[in-house]
């Protein structure tokens, strides 16, 4: 048990960093997204900075109620032992109490105005700075005032101060813009890949894999799963990058700030309440993944019901089972409802935990400010940042959630990718460039469980030109043997070979190139039937695929006004707007289009009314020459005139082998119960 859960652990950990590696295409997006953030830190930084000054200018003296006591009994004091004095004298002795610095420069304005003339001068700037004021000497000459009469910040360098800061923000709003759509841009291409990949690996399973697998769920995994990614990585890309760089940027401005004005109670608070906040994402976290994990599997359950429903929607209306069906989704519906509700519960606890804790803080905070005196520029200075990194971290906790929302979807769909692909290809596998010889089938063995063959050691050969048809009850393994042709799968033992050639030895898609195949259902797509017909060769002509149809006798009924479009007409969801026929005869002119030297015919015909028949097998009869065709069928008219019939008993085995007379001659033969019963 631990080891396993060790293993579950490595596949997390190794999710995180496989997503990841689909970001690589894009990197240089994704690059200019993080400088972006980079830009949005260091313009928040700047503009924090800008702000004890802004509040210096605006603030006054300050100091509290003690401070103001102290300094009306001053100036009672001073007009009281000199009532003689001239009242100029007397008024700037009250100015001298209340504010110490009365006629004296501002000493930060001082220090501004000495870094200004530093950087003019190192930069041969156009600018002269003097004790009062700046001048401007380039294409225009003006002078700006940098005190007023009070000897404090004129309202002119207070308004440079404003605009540098609106300037600042404004750059990292622009600079968060950047950063959110280059890495959401990032994610969305990423998700973009992820399905293409799944989907590319899921066409090419084998066939066996999809009789193991249920259709719902797979649809499931490449929408829900790959959507619920989707809208995880295009948003955590850009808070992840954007806010630890804000949040550096604040906890910058309150270190600086503590130590500008000896105030470290805040800093002491951060490094406390900070942990405490981050806790809550922490403990959640896992259980929001696993949680997440099992809705994705409940709306997969839904996705199943859904599409089994659909597809057998006339079995549902002819059995009227309407509401039991419906009591049936609601189930699974409510069940699903249950886990989303689980995780909602979760996901929504971390900011009120959060909340909780920094509002606890800054009230503290407070507490500690008011028993201090503190100014309000200090508290400016040192909550001003404070606040600001409330809605970056505010924003990781839901980068958390969204992180553990995508990797448990992540983990799903690595699952589904990882799976081993049963029809493997051989790595010096060869091309099929022709049809030369024969089709050779060596003592076949095939099972889908073991220790129940459903092919058992069947052997027979097919000459270039040849027909050869295979009758048997159903479940006797003739189409099986049809699909180990086509290698839809491979043999349990034996061989199948191609001009002496294993189909293993075989690349995939020269083999298929050198099969057409016809099923006993006839599968078309939601599309015209011109390019049903075309499907697998596009580029074939519109004069190419009306031939096709005419040797499979669909041409009159495309073109005979039943569909106003002709060959341009939609065939519906399945074929749905056709006929049984006239779906048959579509699949046959597919088939026929491709032109294949192997012919497999599944019960071609067994879905045709017997003039149908007749039209359809004149056509088959017709693109046979020259052809190597095999045939399954029921009706035997179909096979009369094959080369070799192989009969199929239950066990799997070839019972009787010969021609349609040779076969009539065996009296107790199970080919001739078969015609005597259909005569």
């Amino acid at each position: 048990m631990a080891k396993k859960h060790e293993q579950q652990e490595e596949f997390r950990r190794q999710s995180y960093w496989r997503l990841l590696k689909y970001a690589g295409p894009y990197k240089y997006k994704l690059m200019i997204g993080i400088l972006a953030g980079f830009v949005v830190g260091g313009s928040l930084f700047g503009s924090l900075m800008i702000i004890p000054d802004l509040m210096t200018a605006v603030d006054g003296s300050g100091g509290g109620v003690k401070k103001e006591d102290v300094r009306a009994e001053k100036i009672v004091q001073t007009l009281s032992d000199d009532p003689d004095a001239p009242p100029e004298t007397r008024l700037n002795a009250v100015r001298k109490i209340l504010d110490p610095h009365y006629g004296e420069k501002d000493p930060k304005l001082v220090e501004l105005l000495n870094k200004v003339e530093h950087y003019s001068k190192k930069l041969h700037l156009p600018l002269t700075v003097k004790s009062d004021s700046m001048e401007w000497n380039f294409l225009v000459h003006f002078t700006m005032p940098v005190m007023n009469a009070s000897r404090r910040m004129s309202w002119e360098l207070f308004g440079i101060y404003l605009l540098a800061f609106v300037i600042g923000w404004t750059l990292k709003n622009l600079a968060t813009y950047v950063n959110r759509y280059y890495t959401r841009w990032v994610g969305t291409k990423v998700i973009a890949d992820l399905r293409d990949q799944v989907f590319d690996r899921l066409v090419n399973q084998s066939i066996k894999f999809y009789g193991k697998m249920d259709v719902g769920q797979l649809i499931s995994r490449c929408t829900n799963d790959t959507a619920a990614i989707e809208s995880s990585v295009a948003n955590t890309i850009a808070d992840a990058a954007r806010c630890p760089l804000e949040i550096m940027a604040c906890i910058g401005a309150i270190v600086i700030a503590s130590w500008k004005y000896h105030n470290y109670a805040l800093l002491a608070i951060l490094f406390i309440g900070l942990p405490l906040s981050v806790l809550p994402i922490i403990l959640l976290s896992r259980a929001i993944r696993r949680v997440y994990k099992s809705s994705f599997k409940k709306i997969a359950d839904v996705t199943t019901r859904m599409h089994e429903v659909f597809t057998g929607i006339k079995i549902v209306k002819a059995y009227n089972t309407e509401k039991e069906e419906m009591q049936r989704f609601s189930g699974v519906n409510r069940r699903y409802v249950r886990t989303v509700v689980h995780a909602l519960k979760l996901q929504l606890l971390m900011a009120p935990l959060m909340e909780v804790v920094a509002v606890t803080s800054t009230l503290l905070f407070l507490l500690y400010s008011y028993s201090r005196a503190v100014t309000l520029t200090e508290l400016a200075a040192l909550l001003a940042p404070a606040f600001m990194a409330y809605r970056p971290i505010k924003e990781l906790a839901k980068v958390s959630t969204y992180l553990q929302r995508s990797m448990a979807a992540a983990d799903r769909y690595f699952a589904l990718l990882d799976m081993d692909n049963e029809l493997k290809e051989n790595p010096d596998a060869v091309g099929l460039q022709s049809f030369e010889k024969e089709i050779s089938v060596n003592d076949v063995v095939f099972h889908y469980k073991e220790g129940h063959n459903v092919v058992d050691h069947v052997s027979f050969k097919i000459k270039k030109g040849q027909v050869v048809a295979i009758v048997g009850e159903s479940g006797s393994g003739k189409t099986t043997i049809a699909n180990l042709i086509a290698r839809f799968y491979d043999v349990s033992a034996g061989s199948v070979t191609i001009d002496g050639i294993d189909l293993r030895d075989l690349t995939i898609a020269s083999l298929r190139r050198n099969i057409g195949v016809v099923n006993q259902e006839a599968i078309l797509f939601n599309d015209t039937v011109a390019h049903n017909i075309a499907y697998g060769c596009p580029e074939a002509s519109r004069e190419q695929i009306v031939a096709a149809a005419k040797l499979a006798n669909a041409h009159d009924f495309i073109v005979g006004g039943g569909h106003t479009e002709g060959y341009d007409s939609l065939v519906g969801e399945k074929g749905c707007n056709l006929s049984g026929g006239e779906r048959q005869r579509v699949a046959i002119a597919r088939a026929i289009l491709r032109n294949p030297p192997i012919l497999i015919l599944d019960e071609a015909t067994s879905a045709l009314d017997t003039v149908t028949e007749r039209q359809v097998q004149e056509a088959l009869n017709r693109v046979m020459a020259n052809r190597t065709v095999f045939a399954i069928a029921h009706r035997l008219s179909t096979i009369k005139h094959a080369d070799i019939i192989l009969v199929m008993d239950k066990s799997g085995k070839i019972a009787e082998r010969g021609t349609h007379d040779e076969l009539l001659r065996i009296p107790d033969g199970k080919y001739c119960k078969l015609y005597n019963s259909l005569i």
